[in-house]
């Protein structure tokens, strides 16, 4: 872990640096910011509204800081929603760097706490943080994931294709859509013309959603 480095961002919250990507784990113009605006709101929350339901299976690539998963957790602890979370992460960070992020000051104490005790028991186990979610840390490349669940919504967020292309490519969209169910909501904090054309390729309808701070647009896309 001698390549990565706390970065402070523009609202405050911190990221990660890693030199040997050479790409931050989240946007420099606000992590906190970010997160919640590509994963909570226009991910998660669509789903759950859109669908009129309490619960939701979420797949995330990239589990990183978990960030997106802290959000969401507390989202749904606080609003009584039921989720079931799989995080894949090739390279999980120690729960060290994890503490050290500081991301207590964003969330409810039980949240917080119940990762921090739970964080390496997830690894490749699913584990309970609280009544109403589960979370499983998942080691593994993406091409190598398989599981036999189904999930309702995917946050993509891979490092960027200029530094990871391999994540972007029409064979691991393809790999990771297959675990989406109809009606699913897949969203990443990118939009480009070679992701909007795999997306529709793969029966998805997509959307030009507003971006977070520091990026026009993003991409959300519905299975048909």
């Amino acid at each position: 872990m001698k390549n990565l480095s706390f970065v402070q961002t523009a609202d405050g919250s911190k990221t990660i640096f890693n030199a040997e990507v050479g790409e931050n784990y989240h946007s420099k113009h606000g992590a906190l910011q970010e997160s919640n605006h590509v994963f909570l709101h226009s991910g998660l929350r669509y789903f759950l509204e859109m669908n009129d339901t309490k619960s939701a299976n979420i797949l995330e690539v990239g589990f990183g800081t978990g960030l997106n998963f802290l959000l969401s957790a507390d989202y749904s602890s606080e609003n009584n929603i039921s989720i079931n979370y799989t995080g894949i992460e090739a390279h999980p960070l120690p729960l060290e760097m994890i503490s050290n992020t500081e991301y207590d000051q964003f969330l409810s104490e039980g949240t917080w706490t119940s990762f921090l005790e739970n964080y390496t028991t997830s690894f490749n186990k699913n584990v309970n943080l609280n009544a109403g979610c589960t979370l499983q840390i998942t080691e593994k490349k993406l091409m190598d994931f398989t599981t036999d669940a189904r999930f309702n919504v995917i946050y993509f967020d891979a490092f960027a294709a200029i530094h990871q292309p391999e994540m972007w490519t029409n064979e691991a969209l393809t790999h990771v859509c297959s675990f989406l169910k109809p009606g699913g909501v897949f969203v990443t904090y990118a939009i480009t013309g070679n992701l909007k054309r795999s997306m529709k390729s793969l029966g998805f309808n997509i959307e030009k959603a507003p971006g977070a701070p520091g990026k026009r647009e993003m991409l959300r896309a519905v299975k048909f």
